[in-house]
């Protein structure tokens, strides 16, 4: 068996995803929603990362949040077949690569402003691209490459305040090379989901991640003793109403994601993500007291622009991403 995974070895076809009707404004308005509940998730998180270690922040996404999510499953019917799976390689394939990305985006997040933060995670669908072609074989023709590249550009515009100084060793260059960082192993984590859509339910998919992510993070417990500052503590009330926000809201939200890929098509609904940009310029504004800078909202436009240009092309090329995104978990979330 490759590593992530075959045709089901009993029927030899791709298992089913679940009942899809189109209803494109539901879906869309469930993309949307999705994104505020996100954003409630962020608020909280970049509050508690001033004083709480890495590791449990992503121990109570990914521990507080599969609750919401195994609730959605048993309202499905499926929490007995969530468990099941032929390919737990690949699942934990995907778990390692996507609790990575997580650890470099919360910590990016933490490090820069925002709306900063924000658009650098606009990179991952470009990132997509390149990695389908390189790990997939997917054929990219001339129109996508000249989107990736735009793409990249306008990254790099974002990126220029951080990198403009010479200041290498700065927080703020720290953070941005982790928000490139955690771009490219989010991208990689949705070419996993792409392979493990061909024999897995969705259902499965999101399961699997939590329950895998949640082991995996409480593995960074015994780090607290050997790295300063990343010891973990029992949090005060305040804190620990934090740490269950940030679940809730994580696991809420991919909830409202994965169902709003029920009614409508990824080419429809996709390009919403970067409704995001706006959440982090007015949340960044009324609580950090950010003002993003001309050039970060210069290069968030660049990148905007041809990532909805990927999206149109792989539309009018047939490439339906809707499994993929209804089972994927962006690195944020």
């Amino acid at each position: 068996m490759s590593l992530f995974g075959a045709r089901n070895r009993v029927s030899g076809t791709p298992a089913p995803t679940g009942m899809t009707r189109q209803a494109p404004l539901l879906g869309i308005a469930l993309k949307l929603s999705s994104t505020i509940v996100f954003y409630i998730m962020l608020t909280a998180l970049k509050i508690a990362a001033e004083t709480v270690p890495m590791g449990q922040l992503v121990f109570a996404r990914n521990f507080f949040g599969l609750f919401p999510v195994l609730l959605m499953v048993s309202m499905r019917g499926e929490l007995g077949l969530a468990f099941t799976t032929s390919n737990p390689v690949g699942h934990m394939t995907r778990a390692i690569i996507g609790l990575t990305a997580m650890v470099c985006s919360f910590t990016a997040l933490h490090l820069l402003p925002l709306p900063d933060a924000t658009a650098i995670g606009f990179a991952t669908p470009l990132m997509v691209v390149v990695f389908a072609f390189f790990l997939l074989k997917e054929k990219v023709r001339i129109y996508r490459w000249s989107a990736v590249g735009v793409g990249f550009l306008g990254i790099l515009v974002v990126l220029s305040p951080h990198l403009g100084k010479g200041e290498f060793d700065s927080t703020a260059t720290i953070g941005a090379f982790l928000g490139v960082l955690a771009a490219a192993f989010a991208a990689l984590a949705m070419i996993t989901v792409r392979k493990l859509c061909e024999t897995e339910r969705t259902s499965t998919i999101v399961t699997w991640f939590s329950g895998a992510s949640s082991v995996l993070a409480l593995l960074t417990f015994p780090l607290g003793y050997f790295l300063p500052g990343q010891a973990w503590f029992i949090p005060d009330a305040f804190t620990g109403m934090l740490l269950l926000i940030i679940g809730l809201a994580g696991g809420v939200g991919q909830i409202l994601l994965t169902q709003s890929y029920r009614f409508a098509d990824a080419s429809t609904i996709a390009p919403f993500d970067y409704v995001n940009m706006l959440w982090a310029i007015i949340v960044g504004w009324l609580v950090f007291s950010e003002v993003p800078e001309r050039a970060v909202v210069l290069g968030a436009v660049i990148v905007i622009a041809a990532g909805v240009f990927v999206i149109y092309r792989e539309h009018r090329l047939g490439l339906d991403r809707t499994k993929d995104r209804r089972a994927s978990s962006p690195s944020k979330a």
